[in-house]
Order: C-alpha cells, then structure tokens, then sequence
C-alpha cells in the first residue's frame, strides 16, 4: 500500500514519466514512483504540473492537496469513480438505515471522546476522568450532546481556560491546518472505497460536499490534537506545516497491527462501510490511541 506523503513548496515543475513523478525546480530534478505516494501536497502556487500526470495520479488514487497564497490547504483532486463498482456502492449508500447511521455515529463519537480522554491522560490532566465518566454517559446518536460537552472540558484542559476554537491564534491556524489534512485524507479514502463524500452519517450539511468524510475523520482529531500541544507553537509557517504533514507518515496500531496513518485511516474506513452495509457495528476497527500517544517513537 502507498505510504509517503509529498511536499512540493518551492517553485517548480511536475511531470508524469514512466510511473514516476518528476519533481524539476530550479537546483534538481528529483523523481519518486507513484506506488509510493499516498497524498501530493502542493504547497505553493508558484508550482506548475502536467494535465497527464493529473490524470495518472487520479487513475491512481492518490490524493492531491492545493494549497492557497497562504499555504492552507484549499482544494483536493479526487476521481470521480475510485472503485470499479462506485456505482453499486452509491446505490449501498443511498439505502443506508437510519438506525444503521445512528449506530455508527454513536461509537465514532465514544471513539472520539476516547482519544481526547487518551491525549488528556498523556499530558498529566486530571480532566481526563470526567471524559471518561462521559463516554459511560453516551446515549444512541449522542442524544445528550456528550461530545459537545466533552470538547469544552477538553481544549481548557489542553491549552488553558482562555482557549477557544471561534479565536483566532496560532493553536488554532495549526489545529485547522491539521484538520484539513485529516479531512483531505479521508475525502480521498471515501471516493476509493467507491462512495459519495456528500452523503454523511451524521453531518448533512448542502453546503459540503465532504460530509461524509466530515463523519469519517472524528476519531482521528486528537492525533492532530496531541501533535499541537506537542509543538507549543509560538508561529505556524511552513516547518509547523510540514510537522503536520508528517503526521500521515507515522504508524498507529489498528487490528492490531502497527500501519501507517494513511493505511490505518483505509482500514477504519473501510470498516465504517462494512458495518454500515452490514448493520453490524462490531465491523468497526478504530486506532489504538495508547499506543500512538504513550510510545510516539514507534510512529517516528
């Protein structure tokens, strides 16, 4: 499975030839093979790219992130048909129960909250017990708003009582920044796996069109999350970006087994389409965030 995230910042031209992308700036020429590449990060506008290797990467489904004069990302190009049977899935899709939907929703929701409680315990705060009294607290599609409350307690508990996500900082350009990675990641997973990113589980926005990997992305936050509070950003340019970045390149375990951040991600997805199709939310394989959080070495 493809694994290596690719970071184009500088001024520069990329070619397709024979399975490879070329990279040419201005001092060297380098070239990677597109089975190793999992998402193209074009971080600067002054980049210039080929309409057939565009095609190639989308044939190969590998996820490509544009990014404004700001260098957040903007844009992904996705294929209109990842699967050879995208057709049968969105008729799947369309017939997904509400009861299905609401099964699965509730335990992406306990899947979140129990990352957050995992992050909280990892940085010593006592908060990380009154998370764990929510998830017991969880009703079916989190009627009683347990995420809600639990995202309060959290972000105070992990970057102070004056934090909030409407302000507008550093915490939270390197937060949004990262999310948007995670969000471009999962839109790429969803249209491989041959389904709508505009049909949600829970979001259902008219608005996005990446509703679905909105869903999807949730237990995945407080990697973003830890990687942050890690960084103690005091600016956010481009080396704080390429440490987000990264993240895709480290190793969770799930099933498990030890995966990269891009494979895991495919494995959860994946699930989170068999358990809805099957009505069986057993199907589920979330990531194991001890591991990510208590030995960070293992995902170096």
């Amino acid at each position: 499975m493809s694994w290596r995230v690719v970071a184009v910042s500088n001024r520069a031209k990329l070619d397709y030839k024979m399975d490879y992308l070329v990279v040419r700036s201005e001092d060297n020429t380098k070239r990677i093979h597109l089975s190793e590449i999992s998402v193209l990060l074009i971080e600067s506008t002054a980049v210039s790219l080929t309409a057939y290797l565009l095609c190639e990467l989308s044939r190969r489904n590998i996820n490509v992130v544009f990014c404004d004069e700001k260098r957040n990302p903007y844009a992904a190009v996705s294929p209109f048909y990842g699967s050879h049977d995208t057709s049968m899935k969105f008729r799947s899709q369309i017939k997904w129960s509400d009861t299905s939907k609401t099964a699965v929703w509730t335990e992406i929701v306990r899947a979140k909250i129990s990352g957050q409680m995992a992050v909280l315990k990892a940085f010593g705060r006592p908060e990380a017990e009154l998370l764990e009294s929510y998830i017991q607290q969880i009703q079916e599609a989190d009627s009683t708003n347990r995420e809600g409350h639990a995202a309060k307690v959290y972000f105070n508990a992990l970057f102070g009582m004056s934090f909030s996500r409407s302000v507008d900082s550093i915490v939270n350009a390197a937060l949004n920044y990262g999310y948007s990675i995670i969000l471009s990641a999962f839109a790429r997973e969803t249209a491989v796996c041959g389904y709508a990113t505009q049909l949600g589980i829970f979001h259902d926005n008219m608005f996005n069109q990446f509703n679905l990997a909105c869903d999807l992305m949730e237990p995945f936050r407080p990697f973003v999350d830890y990687e942050v509070k890690l960084m103690a950003p005091e600016k956010f340019e481009h080396d704080e970006k390429m440490e987000l970045v990264r993240l895709l390149n480290r190793k969770v375990e799930i099933d498990g087994r030890l995966q990269y951040m891009t494979n895991a991600m495919n494995i959860y997805a994946r699930s989170v389409f068999n358990a809805l199709d099957e009505r069986d939310i057993s199907l589920i394989s979330f990531p194991c965030y001890e591991l990510q959080i208590h030995e960070n070495d293992s995902l170096l």
